[in-house]
């Protein structure tokens, strides 16, 4: 498949294309205005060819030139991930540690000979996916030598299809859009849907084990791989293709979660379904934020397996669904290729209903293959299509502090897990910022625990985003770890989450990952920083 022609965006997720427009902008600052206490106009977008740089630090040879570049725009597009303090960075035309060099190698025997050129001159070689990650996982670190950021674009095709064991092997590059395209004509899916689906890769999807589109059962990139193809600077590392294996530790377990550090991931085989023909939605309000959640735990336990399972807390079904302050509310949905999922979704409702659930018998809605919607009416609806709408250039840089944060915790330990994290990031948030506002939603749930992903939002001084941040953010990697739960759930650790890594892991299980890392990348050049030290 031909890479995407299109220029990335350098200051919002996407490309170009995907940029929001003046008159948006200033649309979202008048909404903003009355929160704000003043209407503040949107900081222009500097032109990217005259952001200034620090000069490229390497000479391309000759024999590279074909595939490797030091032009401006390239280097510029490929500085930041998608955190929005990197993006209002990128707005500010504040871009101190590039990369020297971006190599787009078109093959394999390219991408050897990009690494190789690495390895021999101890530059940072740095993977990167569609740059959407969130936790400074594609950056230059500031004391680089060099750093040359390796794009997979160019390795984006489905190669091979096995229809009798639904799965195929895939290059790392593709995009998830262009993913489901090819695969749309057998009639098949990977169905693995991340927030950041348009613009992220399958390589980056592996390498920080994201979740994706189930909340139930299917929920990490973990579920779908059957081998992974990885090119280290000692060689290849390749996986065998089972479906299963009980013999020894397996070797895709050291690739997932691998962040770059390990090799580069160039292919995958991942298992596949049938595309769903069968669907069941309900919207279910409650009046306890703890009903609520003792009714997802239930029909978590019950092994229905809804395609969807998510609990937005008062405040999250306010803002994002539009229901009463009063109200939790929890989104249940049901698929399938094969089966009707009416008994199923009954099933759910029954229990949600035992725990003071409330809705109506018409709102469970029941697509029996014919095609009729289920998820896009009422408050359902609303919370979908502002799931979906992910726009992080809209709002920067108008003095809205926003972000999130997501973890894991067992069900015995959630309510006092809940309280604690509310407590300490609320009161970090009300010193930092005006206008606080902390929520929470489940995104995924297993029968052993919920994964609860908070979001926090405040007004704070133009120029003091990242110092407030940096307040707020420390008090939740504190308070998650502290109360036990895990430093990320799908956002990967990068640099960002490295302090709460180091907490959480054991501590030989750093001299494990240090000595996989010397085995094959002896000098240290990928993604230094990132999981542990070089």
């Amino acid at each position: 498949m031909t890479a995407r022609a299109e220029r990335r965006s350098f200051w919002t997720w996407g490309y170009v294309s995907d940029e929001p427009n003046d008159a948006q902008r200033q649309d979202a600052a008048r909404r903003l205005a009355g929160r704000i206490g003043e209407h503040v106009e949107p900081p222009p977008v500097p032109a990217i060819d005259e952001i200034p740089l620090p000069p490229s630090r390497l000479e391309v040879p000759e024999r590279l030139a074909p595939w490797v570049s030091t032009a401006t725009a390239e280097r510029i597009t490929h500085t930041y991930g998608g955190h929005s303090l990197e993006l209002l960075k990128a707005l500010r035309g504040e871009f101190d540690h590039p990369p020297d060099a971006v190599a787009h190698p078109r093959d394999e025997d390219e991408l050897e000979a990009t690494l190789d050129w690495c390895d021999r001159g101890g530059f940072a070689a740095i993977p990167y996916g569609g740059g959407t990650s969130v936790v400074w996982g594609v950056n230059v670190p500031p004391d680089a030598n060099a750093a040359v950021t390796i794009d997979l674009d160019s390795l984006n095709a489905v190669l091979e299809v096995d229809e009798v064991s639904r799965a195929a092997r895939i290059q790392a590059g593709i995009l998830g859009p262009d993913l489901e395209a090819a695969l749309k004509p057998r009639g098949l899916t990977l169905r693995h849907f991340p927030q950041s689906f348009p613009w992220s890769t399958v390589g980056g999807w592996v390498a920080t084990r994201s979740g994706g589109h189930y909340a139930t059962n299917h929920t990490h990139i973990d579920d779908f791989v059957e081998s992974t193809r990885m090119l280290t600077p000692r060689g290849w590392f390749e996986s065998r293709r089972l479906p299963g294996s009980g013999a020894g530790p397996s070797p895709d377990r050291l690739v997932l979660g691998s962040e770059g550090t390990l090799g580069i991931i160039t292919e995958c085989w991942l298992r596949l379904q049938k595309r769903p023909v069968f669907r069941a939605t309900a919207g279910v309000r409650f009046p306890s934020w703890q009903g609520g959640c003792d009714a997802v735990r239930e029909i978590a336990q019950a092994k229905l397996w809804p395609a969807n399972l998510r609990i937005l807390d008062p405040a999250e079904a306010e803002f994002s669904a539009g229901l009463s302050d009063e109200y939790a509310l929890l989104i249940i949905g049901f698929e399938s290729s094969e089966i009707p999922q009416g008994a199923n979704i009954h099933a759910a409702v029954d229990i949600a209903r035992a725990h003071g659930g409330e809705v109506d018998d018409d709102a469970i809605l029941v697509d029996d293959g014919s095609g009729s919607p289920t998820g896009r009416r009422g408050a359902v609806g609303a919370w979908r299509n502002a799931f979906i709408g992910v726009n992080a250039g809209l709002t920067a840089g108008l003095g809205l502090l926003a972000d999130t944060f997501e973890t894991a915790i067992t069900w015995d330990r959630w309510p006092d897990f809940d309280a604690e994290v509310r407590e300490r990031v609320g009161r970090a948030l009300r010193e930092a910022v005006r206008g606080a506002r902390l929520s929470c939603r489940f995104t995924h749930v297993y029968p052993d625990g919920p994964a609860p992903y908070y979001s926090f939002s405040g007004i704070v001084p133009r120029g003091a985003e990242s110092e407030r941040w940096r307040v707020v953010k420390q008090a939740a990697t504190e308070a998650v770890v502290a109360a036990g739960g895990t430093v990320t759930h799908h956002h990967a650790v990068g640099r960002m989450h490295r302090d709460g890594w180091d907490l959480q892991r054991p501590g030989p299980f750093a001299d494990l990952w240090r000595a996989a890392k010397r085995s094959v990348d002896p000098n240290g050049i990928l993604n230094p920083g990132v999981l542990i030290d070089p």
